[in-house]
């Protein structure tokens, strides 16, 4: 059963955060996942959507979620990520 993450991301510094983007995408596709959501459009119809950009992976299993948000190899550009934007994530386990 595939799993997405998903983001709400405020970003802080541009420049930066356009590092992180061109980094993370080769590590995303080495662990199956493909962006599904990455910015775009949108509004809040319920509640509270604290943050303006959202970004969706579906990875094909949750574990393989897993596995990318914990690797070595994310491990430093998700630090890129953390001191250049703010931010929730979630990764659930879905259709």
């Amino acid at each position: 059963m595939p799993a997405y993450a998903i983001f709400q991301i405020k970003i802080i510094n541009d420049d930066k955060y356009k590092e992180y983007v061109n980094q993370v995408t080769p590590i995303v596709e080495k662990f199956n996942g493909e962006y599904l959501i990455r910015g775009g459009k949108s509004e809040v119809i319920l509640g509270k959507w604290e943050y303006p950009r959202t970004v969706m992976v579906k990875f094909p299993s949750y574990q393989r979620a897993i596995d990318w948000y914990n690797s070595d190899e994310y491990k430093p550009i998700k630090k890129i990520r953390e001191d250049n934007s703010k931010g929730n994530c979630v990764i659930v386990e879905g259709f």
